[in-house]
């Protein structure tokens, strides 16, 4: 069930993942405090911790339960978990509530705007450096990727999961907006460029590419 460790380099792709992960949960936070507009799985990650009237219901922690459950459902689908699968699942979530501790909302709104694009940034550059670590993918992409094995394309699956998910999250009270539409025009070529210059060369590619356009 698990992804081996091989490929060398490992030190150094340790530190470009826990970096990675760091900087896309910054991202995320940023994007959640603009109040612009999230990304489709942070509307529902939002929409949940709004729903939910509870001390620990927050979008980070809510990120992290919805990551879980779907590494279970990576078992039925025969997935293979690696190193950088569960640390996402767990450290993404976490700088969410630190960024939402320390930055606020604001009210101008060039400082939202300057939050919601810095936002993209970070999670495109975030996504470069923990997908180019090669020590698996996030826990999101690779539901995607282990339903297109089975016969849909990927495309089609991405589209179908996102876009239930994003109805769920909008439903539930997550920020649907002006940085939702930014997020999803940009984030593709914005991570194929942080992919090309930030993927490290290794023996043994280990995993597949896979980015948490919301974790």
């Amino acid at each position: 069930m698990f992804l081996p460790l091989t490929g060398g380099r490992l030190g150094r792709r340790f530190t470009q993942l826990v970096f990675g992960l760091i900087l896309f949960g910054v991202g995320v936070g940023l994007m959640v405090q603009s109040e612009l507009g999230n990304a489709p799985w942070d509307v529902l990650h939002q929409g949940l911790a709004r729903r939910i009237d509870a001390p620990w219901s927050t979008v980070g922690n809510w990120t992290i339960i919805v990551s879980v459950v779907v590494l279970l459902l990576w078992i039925p689908l025969r997935e293979r978990y690696g190193i950088g699968t569960l640390m996402n699942a767990i450290m993404i979530g976490l700088t969410i509530d630190v960024v939402a501790r320390i930055v606020s909302v604001g009210d101008s709104l060039w400082y939202r705007w300057s939050l919601l694009l810095g936002g993209v940034l970070a999670v495109a550059i975030g996504s470069g450096f923990y997908i180019g670590a090669h020590l698996g993918p996030g826990p999101r992409d690779g539901l995607m990727t282990g339903i297109s094995r089975r016969g849909p394309k990927i495309w089609t699956t991405r589209f179908a999961i996102e876009a239930g998910v994003f109805a769920a999250g909008w439903a539930l009270g997550g920020t649907v907006g002006v940085g939702t539409v930014v997020f999803v025009i940009t984030i593709g070529p914005l991570v194929q460029f942080s992919l090309h210059h930030l993927t490290l060369p290794i023996a043994v590619p280990i995993g597949s590419p896979g980015g948490d356009g919301g974790s």
